[in-house]
């Protein structure tokens, strides 16, 4: 482990955090605690071992898979909104979207795994990084089957690929799907429209003739709604005395 956690706060998460912390030290390896929650980084190539572990050896125990997803971070911590600025210069919210996503990163994709333990009733996120360019990792379809939908899952949304897996396809999007919707640099309008032909009697894929546009008000209206009191009896003083020089 890069680091080690003192405590949590939690009785039984530092009972675990101690177990972990001698099963599985070295590169690649990190413990987090947040929030009341383990995450347990693995490096790719270890995550069978690792998971086949977590499951029977008799101080973990983790016998139930909750939760499988994909998550892509090329867009993590950054915006295309500028948000900040909004409020003080009087415009809408200005989008970028020519923000720059490092598509090769290593760290790009990562699987996460949500686990259980019924005996103990503890609960672990595992995360392994998958690649960028061509994602993929180990299934453990062979350690829990609740697996097999969850990983057909992350690849039909993230192109996530999982060594082993007996069927691995699409699961919710069209067979002709083109892309990866969940993936950052994925257009919100998609690549492609479909629709049902009645005269052909059959569905058409087309080019998407959406424009991207940015759907909040231009301008921030300097009316009673956003005056500090200060600014509003300013205002009824100001405009009392028009009216008195108006009569004069």
């Amino acid at each position: 482990m890069s680091d080690t956690i003192a405590s949590t706060g939690d009785a039984r998460l530092d009972a675990l955090v101690h177990v972990l912390q001698s099963r599985w030290q070295g590169e690649g390896f990190e413990l987090q605690s947040a929030l009341g929650e383990l995450t347990l980084t693995v490096p790719a190539a270890e995550v069978k071992g690792v998971c086949t572990r977590l499951r029977d050896d008799s101080a973990l125990r983790f016998e139930q898979l909750i939760d499988l997803c994909g998550v892509d971070y090329a867009a993590y911590g950054k915006s295309e909104w500028a948000t900040e600025e909004a409020s003080t210069t009087g415009f809408g919210r200005g989008v970028d979207r020519d923000v720059e996503l490092d598509a090769d990163d290593p760290q790009r994709f990562a699987v996460v795994y949500h686990l259980l333990s019924l005996e103990y009733n503890r609960r672990l996120r595992v995360k392994v990084y998958a690649g960028g360019a061509q994602p993929m990792v180990d299934s453990v379809l062979d350690i829990w089957t609740a697996a097999d939908w969850f990983e057909r899952e992350a690849f039909d949304l993230f192109g996530i690929l999982f060594r082993g897996h007996p069927d691995l396809r699409r699961i919710l999007t069209d067979y002709g799907f083109v892309g990866y919707p969940f993936r950052k640099d994925f257009p919100l309008s998609g690549h492609v429209a479909m629709r049902y032909d009645p005269e052909q009697g059959r569905v058409l894929y087309e080019p998407v003739e959406i424009e991207p546009r940015v759907l909040v008000p231009k301008v921030i209206r300097n009316d009673s709604r956003y005056l500090t009191e200060e600014q509003a009896q300013a205002a009824r003083e100001a405009k009392d005395a028009t009216g008195k020089a108006a009569n004069a």
